[in-house]
């Protein structure tokens, strides 16, 4: 399998992977100082903090910090429901915290997710979402459509009696494509979410992608009815329990090439969370 894909060079993924592995160092920073009565708001900035302290000069998109039921997008209808809230972590509850760094036009995007406490119900999400990764994987190399995928994944989803919350997402997406950031311009924060310069570089790839046939984004829908488009994407099944009680989730980068795929890193929290089980 050759190196180069869509996204650059070999030194390129270098690059790629190093923010990838500095935005899960700060997830997990963040997440070993939780504690009841930690709220949401307070989460999400103090990982913005470390990151932009550890060289983010960007954002693709900023940290969110999702507590207990909205773990699972409970009632969520609009947007602005995913922006961190004042909602309190309490013993036992699940967390999730989310972010999208940029520096220097490279791009992350990271889904970290864990418990304060025991929980049996979050244990049994994290135990079978394990499963996803090496399964996204295989059918990515035998190359299934993007919208074959994403219903195989439903259909497991529903065999293991969870429901799909990466549903709930912005165009129902289970993943979108990565590609780096045209430097240049101003850097502000737009809708409270999105880096301006983020959204600039989305409209571009929205428009190329459309012109030969293919989207950026990765649904359940005809746009996504095409082969695994070579280059980076970010990845995110999100399982949520029976009534939306609680959800987990990853969310990390995969390269595809022409003729083969792989993870940009397996060596992140979860994967060893998981190996060590």
């Amino acid at each position: 399998m050759s190196n180069k894909t869509a996204s650059g060079s070999a030194a390129d993924l270098d690059r790629f992977r190093e923010l990838q592995q500095l935005a899960y160092q700060g997830a997990e920073h963040v997440a070993s100082r939780l504690e009841p009565g930690v709220t949401e708001r307070m989460a999400a900035t103090a990982l913005r903090k470390w990151l932009e302290r550890h060289g983010v000069d960007d954002w693709f998109h900023v940290p969110f910090a999702w507590f207990g039921s909205r773990t699972a997008f409970r009632n969520f209808r609009i947007p602005i429901q995913f922006l961190p809230t004042s909602r309190e972590l309490e013993e036992g509850m699940p967390f999730v915290l989310d972010c999208a760094p940029v520096r220097e036009g490279f791009v992350a995007d990271i889904g970290f997710s864990g418990c304060l406490g025991e929980n049996s119900a979050w244990g049994r999400l994290d135990r079978d979402l394990a499963g996803y990764r090496g399964r996204i994987l295989e059918l990515v190399r035998e190359r299934r459509t993007f919208r074959d995928i994403y219903a195989e994944v439903d259909r497991l989803i529903i065999e293991q009696g969870h429901r799909n919350r990466h549903k709930v997402y912005p165009g129902r997406v289970i993943g979108h494509q990565v590609a780096r950031i045209r430097l240049g311009g101003p850097r502000f924060v737009v809708f409270q979410s999105f880096g301006f310069r983020t959204l600039r570089t989305i409209g571009r790839e929205l428009i190329k992608e459309r012109l030969e046939g293919r989207s950026p984004l990765w649904a359940g829908g005809k746009a996504s009815d095409h082969p695994p488009t070579p280059g980076l994407w970010a990845v995110e099944p999100h399982l949520g329990t029976d009534g939306d009680a609680i959800g987990a989730k990853f969310e990390e980068l995969l390269v595809v090439t022409e003729d083969d795929a792989h993870w940009l890193d397996d060596d992140l929290p979860h994967v060893r969370r998981w190996e060590s089980a």
